[in-house]
């Protein structure tokens, strides 16, 4: 178990119930220096939730939505930063900063495989993005983000049956102004950025972003014998461009087009042991000691995880382009009352390589180079919507149509180092009988087993494997909203789905998977192996399986090139979603409603290599049969929400809560087993709770605000689950013969699911004397939780606090100011995601002295000093 130590526990507790007392004293600071100043009302803020602008008090969905001003005052440029301001919502990212994924209320996707797309949508400036991690960048001048929570799929499309992250970038001005930026921070944190913006006549304005931010990495690394030559991880490098042209030809049409590249290169990510067993003994023996740094008996040993010390010899370069253009277009028609048409066009293109130490540490046992020809994940997405709303006295309407076309593509490769042959020889030797691992022979046992020289049985290339997948999605759908009284409003939606993907993958193993064809060409030698080593003809045949099934992981089996090489898959969707709301306003400051939504994210395909024990993605995984049809069915969400929005004190209190409750079917999971990644339909999830949400502008007190959310999710698999994969002891069959590396998920609390989650953020602003002051601290605190998707209790997360801060001095023009800040200011130590040590993880029982366990660790503290212009 990851826990924090005490010292750091109590102080995060401390700033986080410090939060909501704190305002209090602001309260009290202020008030001798208040102006008498009307501020303005919270209950004017208007949100896009059912893309139409509308006052958030207003829409019956339950939608956090974060200001401008708050987001620069807690330092978010990218979803995963934003994460600190929203209860309920947790991002992560693992082997690259291109694999992250989100979560709201417990529901979300792991994203370590591109074929599966995300339960959260993340839509900027209207385009919808296919995967999260497009977001995991710099998103330039944010207007504000709206995190609508539950299925959204109605009017924001498939792929957001858990909810949506829609980012409103700021539009064009008519008035001439500059922006600059500099940044210097701990870790050697420097960044610049700048804007400017401009009027084109009377008839349209255009604004330019830039930036450029570079950081050394907050993660030592131990390179071992190399041939990596970085000694740090996590680091930073990349720059930004965007751009956006507003044309306003006539009274009744805009147009909008926009333009963004963005670059990254930089070296990530490495992980830590959490948990370290006896296969780390032979990793340092391979490599002289320092493989898994000092390894101390009884196993499995707990690691120090948080001194940041990782284990690589192969270099995690990382290079990802991130580029696209869109054009929307607003004409208010002399049709239906003067509905509007709204088009909006984009074409984007986003590419990652990334190179990886599959082994995470100095032995050379299982790498991938960061090469195109060997590492490459790119998306080419066009995308076209069609909406046109419109309002009658009674019925507020919207129609519209929504086509898109992408290509993926993906090279994944799997080389073969010099360790790899002697570490499996001595692993497999010592979980057949410890004592066999022992022999100065036990290095040769595979060569022995398969009847070549050593050196020859496993290494080079071992796979090259390329997948070209293209999806088609069309849509026809509307939402419409009767004011039945000029209290009742009931809302209806309805959307058509027709989906389209196919795939070709190619398999191949260039170095021929000499090693296990060789085994599976004559067992036989592999009996008489275990035999010269003093087993029993009998339990050396019982023992043989093992030794061919770690002899033929995916990775190593040629069995993937036949009977072809290319490997066609093809599947069609037709769905049906929609939702049902009615909202009650029963004065002008309290509006209840109830909703129900269907939602659905469509099936796929795993593009991964498979392998089961009888060729069926419903076998059981410990098999080497290849699985050609590696195709998934689509998720469905049946949600349903009782919720309230309030309004206090003139407008400057709103008090918003939602109970919901949220049934999946067929959900997507996606895991990791410790040598591949397998993707299994779980019949049942439910995520029922409460969540709700405060933001007070007291009106007295000038320049204080607080925003804070709380929310309750309970989130479970259910119990029944079928498959070998979910056998659990004492269950096993003649079809299900050993333990399932999933049994621990039956009715289990969901990995990356806190029960409970909360957080706020206090901002206060004041003068002195021809100066202005703005101060914010901002927390969230989540209760335990797992965080692997196997639910091993090696990778729970105790409960933990990340809090930020920021003070800043400057003119009360807003000319320039001044601003120290620290990100994770009481250095919480957290785990992002737990996961197997890839071969170094034997059986999926608690405790077992053989496994090891590795993390993504959460960012260490940060600090810097920004300086802000503005003309």
């Amino acid at each position: 178990m990851v826990t924090a130590s005490h010292r750091r526990k109590a102080l995060s507790l401390a700033v986080f119930t410090a939060l909501c007392a704190t305002s209090h004293a602001y309260a009290q600071q202020a008030a001798a220096q208040a102006e008498e100043e009307e501020p303005t009302t919270l209950a004017t803020m208007t949100v896009t939730a059912q893309k139409r602008e509308e006052a958030m008090q207003d829409v019956p969905i339950a939608v956090t939505a974060i200001s401008e001003q708050l987001l620069q005052d807690t330092g978010v440029r990218d979803i995963k930063d934003l994460q600190v301001l929203v209860p309920g919502m947790t991002v992560t990212s693992t082997q690259s900063e291109a694999i992250t994924t989100a979560r709201i209320r417990g529901i979300g996707t792991v994203g370590d495989n591109v074929g599966l797309e995300s339960s959260v949508g993340v839509v900027i400036d209207g385009v919808y993005r296919p995967r999260n991690s497009v977001g995991f960048g710099d998103l330039g001048q944010l207007e504000r983000i709206e995190v609508l929570k539950g299925p959204q799929g109605t009017v924001f499309g498939k792929n957001t049956s858990a909810g949506v992250i829609n980012v409103v970038t700021r539009r064009p001005s008519y008035t001439q102004s500059a922006e600059g930026e500099v940044t210097v921070g701990n870790h050697g944190a420097l960044g610049a950025s700048g804007s400017y913006n401009d009027a084109l006549g009377e008839v349209g304005a255009f604004n330019l972003y830039a930036a450029k931010r570079k950081r050394d990495g907050w993660m030592d690394v131990r390179t071992g014998n190399g041939p990596r030559k970085e000694t740090d991880d996590y680091d930073q490098n990349f720059h930004t461009v965007r751009g956006k042209l507003l044309l306003e030809p006539s009274d009744n049409l805009d147009i909008l087009v926009a333009g963004d590249f963005t670059s990254r290169e930089e070296n990530c990510c490495t992980a830590v042991q959490t948990t370290v067993g006896q296969t780390a003994l032979i990793i340092n023996g391979l490599t002289g000691g320092q493989g898994l740094g000092q390894v101390a008996a009884p196993f499995p040993a707990a690691g120090d995880p948080f001194a940041r010390v990782a284990y690589s010899n192969r270099p995690t370069t990382q290079d990802i382009k991130d580029s696209g253009v869109s054009v929307e277009v607003n004409w208010d028609s002399p049709w239906f009352g003067d509905a509007t048409l709204t088009s909006i066009t984009a074409q984007r293109k986003w590419e990652a390589i990334n190179g990886l130490d599959y082994d995470f540490s100095t032995a050379d046992i299982l790498y991938r180079n960061a090469d195109e020809d060997e590492s490459f994940t790119g998306f080419d997405t066009f995308s076209q919507e069609f909406r046109l709303t419109g309002a009658t006295e009674r019925v507020d309407w919207m129609v519209g149509a929504f086509y898109s076309d992408e290509d993926l593509d993906r090279t994944e490769t799997y080389r073969v180092g010099a360790h790899y042959e002697p570490y499996l020889s001595v692993a497999l030797l010592s979980i057949i009988n410890p004592a066999l691992g022992q022999s100065p022979t036990a290095p040769l046992f595979l060569s022995q087993a398969s009847g070549r020289p050593f050196g020859t049985v496993f290494a080079g290339l071992g796979a090259l494997d390329t997948y070209k997948q293209n999806a088609k999605s069309t849509a026809l759908f509307t939402n419409n909203t009767w004011h039945a009284t000029d209290a009742l409003d009931i809302t209806v939606g309805l959307r058509y789905t027709r989906e389209k993907k196919s795939l070709v993958s190619n398999y191949s193993n260039p170095n021929g998977g000499a090693g296990c064809g060789a085994m599976l060409a004559n067992p036989a030698q592999v009996v008489a192996a275990l035999v010269a080593r003093g087993l029993t003809v009998a339990q050396a045949s019982a023992a043989a399986p093992t030794v061919v099934g770690y002899g033929c992981l995916p990775w190593a089996n040629p069995l993937h090139n036949a009977p072809t090489r290319d490997t066609v898959q093809q599947r069609e969707e037709k769905e049906w979603s929609g939702t049902l709301k009615a909202a009650y306003r029963w004065n002008d400051n309290v509006m209840t409603y109830g909703s129900f939504a269907r939602g659905y994210k469509g099936g796929g395909f795993n593009l991964d290599r498979v392998q089961s024990s009888n060729g069926l993605s419903s076998g059981s995984a410990n098999g080497i049969q290849p699985v050609l049809d590696t195709s998934f069915g689509g998720e469905f969400v049946d949600s349903y929400e009782l919720g309230a929005k309030t309004t206090w004190l003139d407008g400057n209190l709103l008090l918003n809560a939602t109970l919901f409750h949220q049934k999946y079917e067929d959900f997507q999971l996606n895991s990791f087993l410790g040598t591949s990644f397998v993707v299994r339909s779980i019949p049942e999830v439910t995520s029922q709770g409460l969540d709700a949400e405060l933001m007070w502008q007291p009106k007295s007190i000038r320049g204080l605000m607080l925003q804070s959310g709380l929310m309750y999710a309970d989130t479970k698999y259910g119990d029944n689950i079928p498959g070998c994969d979910f056998v659990g002891p004492g269950q096993t069959s003649a079809a299900c013969p050993s333990v399932g590396a999933l049994y621990k998920l039956q009715g289990a609390q969901m990995s990356f699911a806190p029960k409970w989650s909360g957080s706020a953020a206090i901002t206060y602003e004041w003068d002195i004397g021809n100066l202005m002051a703005r101060f914010n601290i901002g927390a969230k605190y989540v209760s335990k939780y797992n965080t692997g998707s196997d639910l091993d209790p090696e990778k729970m997360q105790d409960a933990y606090t990340v809090a930020n801060a920021r003070f800043g001095i400057g003119a009360q023009d807003q000319r320039w100011m001044l601003e120290f800040w620290g990100t994770n200011i009481t250095d919480e130590d957290y785990v992002q995601v737990g996961f197997d040590g890839p071969l170094q993880n034997v059986s999926p029982a608690p405790n077992n002295p053989f496994n090891t366990f590795n993390a993504f660790l959460g960012a260490p503290r940060m600090y810097g000093v920004t300086l802000r212009v503005r003309y």
